[in-house]
């Protein structure tokens, strides 16, 4: 049994990719879970506040989650060709040690997707997510190439749930390959 955290990178109400995250949480094979964690919270990284006030109590929460998690699925939009200023920002804090904790994202299991109304289905934000992840350690799942959803307001309706039974298939064949490589 794998028990996987998501994160999505956006803040926007309606949401493609908190759908495409909300989706894939329904369809989690038998026997493992997936936890969505916020990321609304988390304040804009700032050494000063660190060092006067410690960790954010959200960051505190979402770091505890991924300890607890067997892997993380992170479901990023794709801003002017590039993952979006709050997701980077998160992964900053996220990023963030002191004598008291753990480096929670070091060897931690990743897989990407990403939804988009557009025609790349999120290619150039998923590839910018490479050198952060290097950097950090992290242990992208690349076997499944990312999941990529282009046109997604085709593929969700607008209330974010699956119109698309080849998407569901997608996503299904996707979490059981993130799944059983960990």
């Amino acid at each position: 049994m794998a028990k996987l955290i998501g994160i999505s990178g956006s803040l926007r109400l309606g949401s493609y990719n908190t759908a495409l995250l909300e989706c894939a949480s329904k369809l989690i094979p038998e026997g493992s879970s997936m936890e969505i964690g916020s990321i609304s919270q988390i304040p804009l990284y700032n050494g000063d506040l660190e060092d006067s006030a410690g960790m954010p109590a959200s960051v505190t929460s979402l770091k505890n989650s991924i300890q607890a998690a067997d892997g993380l699925i992170i479901a990023t939009p794709e801003y002017n060709g590039s993952i979006p200023g709050v997701l980077k920002n998160t992964i900053d804090w996220l990023s963030r040690t002191n004598l008291d904790e753990l480096n929670v994202l070091n060897g931690l299991p990743v897989a990407l997707m990403g939804a988009t109304p557009g025609g790349l289905g999120t290619v150039n934000a998923q590839a910018a997510c490479l050198p952060i992840f290097r950097s950090l350690r992290m242990q992208l799942w690349v076997t499944g190439g990312g999941l990529m959803v282009s046109s997604a307001y085709q593929k969700l309706n607008e209330n974010g749930e699956l119109q698309d039974d080849s998407l569901r298939e997608q996503i299904e064949t996707y979490l059981n390959g993130f799944i059983g490589s960990l």
